[in-house]
């Protein structure tokens, strides 16, 4: 059934609000997917604070030519267009799609995205995918600051260690 012009305004004012809310968009197109692995996949992306958005290419474009990303045209993307925003970790939504599309290779493949305001092709997303999760860089900035107060901490134990050892074998050589 087709949409009122109402509809479709009501459409784009909430694409608009979704797309100044992102920190990544993430475009892809599925094909044959079931409902049962759509709602999989939704819930995966609601857990890291991601959504999954299906919509009309043309209202899509409309809404991201609103907001002046410079060379994209969804209407030149092939198939089915589904289209995931990222509210808090840029890396996740490219993350979790591309740990679906092992599970379900032929109905799910990157198209593009939009980071910063600039499109970003499906090899550079797939890139994107690879990249560590904030709480993977957070946990390594804290080992890297944690690592030189480990070995002083070591340095201390072990003179520690050694004065006990001295002390020992002054003692037996007393003895």
């Amino acid at each position: 059934m087709a949409k009122t012009k109402e509809q479709k305004k009501e459409i784009l004012q909430k694409l608009n609000e979704k797309i100044k809310k992102a920190k990544s968009v993430v475009f892809t197109e599925f094909n044959s997917l079931g409902v049962k692995d759509n709602e999989e996949l939704r819930i995966k992306l609601k857990q890291e604070n991601s959504e999954y958005y299906v919509a009309k290419k043309t209202l899509l474009n409309i809404a991201f030519k609103e907001e002046k990303i410079k060379e994209l045209d969804i209407e030149k993307f092939n198939g089915r267009v589904a289209t995931i925003f990222g509210y808090e970790d840029e890396v996740a939504p490219a993350k979790i799609i591309d740990e679906f599309k092992k599970t379900h290779k032929e109905q799910i493949n990157f198209i593009g995205g939009v980071l910063e305001n600039n499109f970003l092709s499906a090899k550079k997303i797939q890139e994107l995918a690879k990249l560590p999760s904030k709480q993977e860089l957070y946990a390594k900035i804290v080992g890297s600051l944690n690592a030189p107060i480990s070995g002083f901490v070591n340095v201390l134990a072990g003179n520690m260690r050694n004065l006990v050892y001295v002390l020992k074998a002054i003692e037996e050589k007393k003895s």
